[in-house]
């Protein structure tokens, strides 16, 4: 399980490096692609293919699976890890998360997200300040 929050910085050549915690768990070789929210999605083998699969099974004929599955897939790139823990992040990914030097990369559970810093601080911000509703909505439903 990924967790945590740590502040990196991507180089001019845009490699970074990922937290020793996050590089047990993800592998010599990752997925990078687009995420939500102006982020990027790193997986590794296992996560990713159990990806594919679940989207897999999504039928072809429904706009939102195939407009999803472009949206994934098209943005993905098999990326390994250097033997100092870094990873390139291709460009037009770097575009997508509008990634500058100061980065954060964040567990979210199955998947490590990196986004710039300014965009994670200022999402943040607005998260916390709806945590409570959001708790009471989940507490509704049995998860909190």
């Amino acid at each position: 399980m990924l967790i945590g929050e740590y502040r990196h910085t991507i180089d001019d050549k845009r490699r970074i490096a990922l937290p020793v915690k996050f590089r047990r768990a993800l592998g010599k070789q990752v997925v990078i692609t687009r995420g939500l929210d102006s982020c990027l999605f790193v997986f590794n083998d296992e996560q990713w293919h159990s990806i594919v699969e679940k989207l897999n099974q999504l039928s072809v004929g429904q706009a939102d699976a195939r407009a999803f599955g472009r949206y994934l897939f098209a943005g993905a790139a098999e990326v390994a890890v250097d033997q100092l823990g870094r990873i390139l992040v291709p460009h037009e990914l770097a575009t997508h998360a509008r990634l500058k030097s100061k980065t954060v990369l964040i567990g979210v559970n199955d998947r490590c997200e990196i986004w710039d810093e300014k965009l994670w601080d200022s999402y943040r911000t607005s998260v916390e300040k709806e945590a409570d509703r959001v708790a009471e909505k989940l507490g509704e439903i049995g998860i909190l």
